[in-house]
């Protein structure tokens, strides 16, 4: 009963969303039903659309999952972008450096790659936040810029292969290889970017049930996003609690680094991200702020996404612009959930649990 209080909020804005997406669609000339069926309907094809609409939820969950452990402790880490970016560069360099190592130890290396990195950027504005108060929106905000414009630097000046017109690393060594669901699933096609670290990703959502859920250092995260005063008056170090969740939620959104260099490009690619660590904060939200809640959300974002390529090259007047008008309008509804909550609970139908 509780899970399906959770859960009508963020399927009332879905539903909202697509209600006014439809009237936007129709005021153009284009037939909403039609729009839909190409944008949901692509999306959820075998093999192309599934295979490719769970590759791209792979990186949304590891974002969503970042953004909700810094909202469950009270702080809004928008940085996530920035910790990918430099993770991912991060992982392609061990692969790159220690090429000739074989697979049964790049692999794990390339793994703490991407997650030590993360986390120990995501760390810095969670130590100034604790030591000395200062915000950690500006100073993520102000780490996104430095973090692509270092790897970027590096990219270009030590590690792309001379000549490459794109701004690229050289190859990372082939014992760094993820599998991709093509090589163990028969009639999957390889072609298909979609790789183990889908699996990782649904791994990393029960552990961040597990740890925030039931664990001693998750209760203190959730208690002190909830009540700072009280968790402090309670003999919880907040300090702790801020550095602890800002270095969790970098580390996740640093396994974005594993889906896209080891599994798919096998390389760091400059400028790979479409916007991953922002996306993320709209699936965090959509989710509910739930590890379950962030992998729907994460699948109804990336059918968005994929599907948006069909619409915008066999709709008439629709462009794949209207999935960025789609999110934003479910974000808005999300949003305002405060002005429709009261209704709502007249009826008993919405509670609010913070904790």
């Amino acid at each position: 009963m509780k899970l399906l209080r959770e859960l009508i909020f963020p399927l009332i804005a879905v539903v909202a969303a697509f209600i006014v997406g439809g009237i936007l669609i129709l005021t153009i000339g284009d037939n909403p039903i039609e729009a839909y069926r190409l944008l949901l309907g692509s999306a959820l094809s075998w093999p192309d659309g599934i295979g490719y609409t769970l590759f791209h939820a792979t990186p949304l969950i590891f974002t969503g999952l970042a953004v909700l452990v810094g909202f469950r402790c009270g702080l809004f880490n928008i940085g996530a972008e920035g910790q990918l970016y430099i993770a991912a560069f991060a992982t392609a360099w061990v692969g790159i450096t220690f090429a000739r190592l074989p697979a049964l130890l790049l692999v794990p290396l390339c793994f703490l790659a991407a997650i030590l990195i993360g986390a120990l950027w995501a760390a810095i504005p969670g130590v100034l936040k604790a030591r000395f108060g200062s915000h950690e929106v500006i100073n993520t905000i102000m780490l996104n810029f430095i973090a692509v414009g270092l790897v970027s630097y590096f990219t270009q000046y030590h590690y792309k292969v001379p000549g490459d017109p794109i701004l690229q690393t050289a190859t990372i060594g082939p014992g760094a290889h993820i599998a991709r669901f093509g090589q163990f699933i028969p009639g999957f096609p390889v072609r298909i970017p979609l790789n183990v670290a889908f699996i990782l990703a649904l791994l990393c959502c029960g552990l961040v049930y597990v740890f925030l859920w039931r664990t001693k250092w998750g209760y203190e995260i959730r208690t002190t996003g909830s009540n700072p005063t009280a968790a402090e008056y309670g003999g919880i170090s907040i300090r702790k609690q801020i550095v602890l969740a800002m270095a969790v939620s970098g580390a996740l959104a640093g396994m974005v680094g594993i889906n896209e260099v080891m599994g798919y490009r096998y390389r760091y690619y400059d400028g790979f991200s479409d916007n991953y660590g922002f996306t993320g904060i709209a699936v965090a939200l959509l989710g509910r702020n739930h590890p379950v809640g962030v992998i729907l959300a994460a699948l109804l974002f990336a059918a968005l996404q994929h599907g948006g390529i069909y619409v915008d090259g066999f709709s008439e007047h629709v462009t794949k612009d209207i999935v960025q008008v789609l999110q934003g309008i479910i974000i808005l509804f999300v949003a305002a959930e405060a002005f429709f909550r009261g209704p709502f609970n007249k009826y008993g139908l919405l509670k609010h649990s913070k904790v």
